[in-house]
């Protein structure tokens, strides 16, 4: 495994939910006003500035700060899923106001001023934290299968170990419905098989096979069908707004996947693919994200534009912490003890 596919995926992820930040919630017919007949083609104001993260890179970094201060602890007392949702509330503290004791918990990410900047953070995610109890696939906490829980899994696909198990666990924290947590188990596959070489086509394939292999294969059928769906469509022709459209606005886990899979397969080159993912009238910054995340594991961090890469909020904390990642987890090293203590 190479660290530049690691940087790519977070890098990458960031970049294409930076993107997408300002239009996130505007028609196609409305950024296309706003932005010319091409849409966007590089970022546009967003929270004050351009290059702005949102939610989605937050808690994604979040749940490599989970996976990772996991590992400080012995072998015995690990428990990633644990850890993850412990990660997910000290993110949840960064978006209230006064003292809270998950704030005043030690560690480097949460020191980070950038992360505790409110970016339209998700209704779903923040209730299921809020209520301070994790769910599971068995013990559910709602029935939302909003695309906050897939939006934020990369890093698990980056660490291994499961990632179709541990991606759906970590989605189903807070989102309770089966194609909610089944698509986040599906984007940690692909993830998993591209930063190992595989080409996309044959790491949405072992995303595919996963799905068809679930205990109950009609809670994984919406995931499933849209996944398919995407494959097929991006088999006919470049990613066109009227083939984005037929695979939904990305709202939702499996359309958010199926959207970001057909922008990834059918691009030309890292821009070009999170373009047409945040060029929609929907979740534009979720599709960005992810798509980003597949083309940056993919290609490799080497093949972000330059220009892209120098405008991204955060860029150095980013790299450090998908650093940290192919440390540990590609390379056998123990977490940096200064940034990651122990939980």
């Amino acid at each position: 495994m190479d660290n530049d596919r690691y940087r790519g995926c977070l890098l990458g992820g960031a970049i294409g939910d930076a993107l997408g930040a300002g239009v996130e919630f505007l028609s196609l017919a409305e950024i296309e006003r706003r932005h010319g007949p091409a849409g966007v083609t590089g970022y546009v104001p967003a929270y004050g500035r351009l290059g702005a993260i949102t939610d989605d890179t937050q808690m994604t970094l979040f749940t490599a700060e989970g996976l990772l201060r996991d590992r400080r602890l012995p072998p015995a007392g690990r428990d990633a899923t644990a850890a993850i949702w412990r990660a997910y509330r000290r993110w949840l503290s960064t978006q209230e106001d006064g003292p809270s004791p998950a704030r005043q918990s030690c560690g480097w990410l949460i020191s980070q001023e950038f992360l505790h900047a409110e970016r339209a953070p998700g209704n779903t995610c923040l209730s299921a934290l809020w209520a301070g109890q994790p769910g599971t696939p068995l013990q559910r906490v709602n029935d939302s299968k909003g695309c906050g829980g897939v939006m934020r899994v990369a890093p698990i696909g980056l660490a291994g170990d499961d990632p179709f198990a541990l991606g759906g666990q970590a989605a189903a924290l807070t989102h309770g419905h089966p194609s909610g947590y089944y698509s986040a188990g599906a984007l940690a596959v692909i993830i998993n098989e591209a930063v190992r070489g595989a080409d996309l086509p044959a790491a949405v394939s072992a995303a595919l096979d996963a799905l068809r292999r679930v205990a109950w294969p009609s809670e994984a059928a919406e995931v499933t069908a849209s996944l398919e769906q995407a494959v097929v469509l991006a088999q006919l022709g470049p990613a066109r707004p009227a083939t984005i459209a037929a695979l939904g606005a990305g709202w939702v886990g499996e359309e958010a996947l199926a959207i970001a899979v057909h922008c990834a397969l059918t691009a030309a080159d890292f821009r070009s693919g999170v373009l047409a993912a945040v060029n929609h009238g929907g979740d534009s910054d979720s599709t960005g994200a992810i798509c980003g995340n597949l083309l940056g594991a993919s290609l490799g961090a080497g093949a972000i534009d330059s220009d892209l890469l120098a405008g991204l909020e955060g860029r150095d904390v980013i790299t450090q912490v998908a650093d940290d990642l192919y440390a540990v987890f590609a390379c056998g090293l123990a977490p940096d003890a200064g940034r990651y203590p122990p939980g």
